[in-house]
């Protein structure tokens, strides 16, 4: 299950912010997710609750903002919603599509004391 080692990261990212901003807790964290991410959220929340434990994230509320996926037709020249990696274009039906957006993890916010 590849999403312990993203939420691994994720729970890194916070604790640097903590030493680097001087905060003990974390109230909320807000996590977007590409629908192209290969990430599951449900996996996600329960990695978050078990590796979170013993930081400053421990007990935080993890809120998931999905991000629709979106891509590059070279074909028609135009910007396309993409429902999976490496599908053709929805618009014209060719092949060369480059992915501009939908396929990120990021921390997005931090509510914290």
């Amino acid at each position: 299950m590849h999403e312990m080692s993203l939420t691994e990261s994720v729970i890194g990212i916070i604790e640097e912010e903590a030493r680097r901003q001087h905060f003990v807790r974390v109230r909320a964290v807000v996590l977007e997710i590409g629908v192209l991410a290969c990430a599951e959220p449900e996996a996600l929340r329960f990695c978050f609750d078990v590796v979170s434990r013993g930081t400053a994230a421990e007990g935080a509320r993890l809120d998931i903002v999905l991000v629709p996926g979106a891509g590059w037709c070279f074909h028609c020249e135009r910007t396309v919603a993409l429902a999976e990696r490496f599908a053709p274009c929805p618009e014209c039906g060719h092949s060369r599509v480059q992915m501009t957006s939908g396929d990120a993890l990021r921390v997005r916010e931090l509510e914290v004391e």
